[in-house]
């Protein structure tokens, strides 16, 4: 009897060995439980993109073309009514340092866009930075929802090569100048907060 009481004692010491240790592990993961304050940005660029959608008459200045659209739609002109919810265009955008269409291009914007709501006017972007100048060699990629109507949007900037090897921040983006359906200039501010 005296050696089942010690076996007992023994398997409910090892038991509460097991679960205290279990839980010690689970919160001492070297990380303080304080909301920690955002780092200093490691770098900052401002860089504008110029997007020209291809209407069925500007194919010698278009960047940017309609690929897909509701059932139905015209492919060479935005459908104009739900806010254009359903339209993707894919873009191979020229980058420039200031907000002159006809300045010298650091690199050009790849990637796509689409409308996604019907309510209002808003989309999601999905592109990369590619830079080939003296300043910045490699690619800044994106992604996230820009809700047009709003003046200041921020999307993510969720890595890189080169220059911008694995980089995370935000891109705080606002449409500089529009001309109808056709044109569109972004200017795109670049905030770094993890650079290698």
């Amino acid at each position: 009897m005296a050696m089942a009481i010690k076996s007992n004692r023994f398997v409910h010491l090892c038991f509460l060995f097991f679960v205290v240790s279990t839980v010690l592990l689970q919160t001492t993961d070297g990380r303080s439980w304080k909301k920690r304050p955002l780092r200093q940005p490691c770098r900052n660029l401002v860089l504008y993109f110029h997007d020209v959608l291809y209407n069925g008459k500007n194919a010698g200045n278009a960047t940017s073309t309609l690929v897909g659209a509701p059932q139905g739609a015209n492919l060479t002109l935005l459908s104009g009514k739900d806010n254009q919810f359903g339209d993707l265009a894919v873009f191979d955008d020229p980058i420039t340092l200031d907000n002159n269409f006809h300045s010298p291009p650091v690199g050009r914007a790849q990637g796509f866009y689409f409308y996604d709501m019907k309510n209002t006017f808003s989309a999601w972007l999905g592109f990369t930075f590619v830079l080939n100048s003296t300043d910045h060699k490699g690619t800044i990629t994106f992604g996230g929802a820009d809700p047009i109507l709003t003046k200041y949007r921020d999307i993510s900037v969720v890595g890189g090569t080169g220059d911008f090897l694995m980089t995370r921040g935000i891109a705080t983006v606002n449409t500089d100048s529009y001309e109808g359906d056709v044109y569109f200039r972004l200017r795109v501010n670049i905030t770094l907060y993890e650079c290698y």
